[in-house]
């Protein structure tokens, strides 16, 4: 079965949207359950690291199929405008819940590209709750939806995002990161989740 919506559509699809020929990938059998936290992949990531005060901490929990569920609150720290959100530091939260489709399928794979639409103001002091599952795979290419809500995973619809993700292997985040930290992270499984990714795709 085709993932575009209608025949016909890939002549005008986004650079966000599955081509024609792309397949559903399987979730890996080793996946955690749906509803485990996933934890942190590196504790100083903005995202979801503990050593980042003025980070978002994201709480991300596994999802049914390929797809997961996270949440975080709005801080002080997080503001844009005066009370409200800043827009960039609410696409970070879908980068990171969209990273962390890939750990399901065991797949480490880094942003190449991301869309967000803004459709309500999100309010300091206010949790918002995400979903983001994967829409098909063409390739290293992984495409992900993402939507944000208020007041519970049923809520108001806030925001959304689409984005295009690239597989990648270890090599990519010592070349171009710190080595000296991916070899930490890689000797403490029981602290980061990224140890499972790398070690079946070296």
């Amino acid at each position: 079965m085709s993932l575009q919506e209608q025949p016909g559509a890939d002549a005008h699809r986004g650079p966000t949207d599955p081509p024609a020929d792309a397949v559903m990938p399987e979730r890996h059998p080793e996946a955690p359950e749906p509803g485990a936290w996933l934890g942190t992949h590196y504790d100083q990531c903005f995202g979801c690291g503990e050593r980042r005060p003025e980070g978002l901490h994201l709480r991300i929990a596994a999802g049914p199929g390929v797809s997961v569920a996270a949440e975080f609150e709005v801080a002080e720290a997080h503001q844009g405008a005066p009370g409200l959100i800043h827009g960039g530091l609410l696409t970070a939260a879908f980068d990171e819940v969209m990273g962390s489709v890939s750990w399901l399928l065991r797949v480490p794979a880094v942003t190449g590209r991301l869309e967000t639409d803004f459709l309500k103001p999100v309010p300091v002091g206010r949790v918002v709750h995400l979903r983001a599952w994967c829409v098909g795979q063409a390739g290293r290419k992984f495409y992900y939806r993402s939507q944000a809500r208020l007041d519970g995973a049923e809520g108001p619809l806030v925001a959304r995002a689409a984005a295009l993700f690239v597989a990648v292997k270890l090599e990519h985040f010592v070349t171009h990161g710190r080595p000296d930290e991916v070899q930490a992270v890689l000797e403490d499984p029981h602290r980061y989740r990224s140890l499972q990714a790398f070690e079946l795709n070296p």
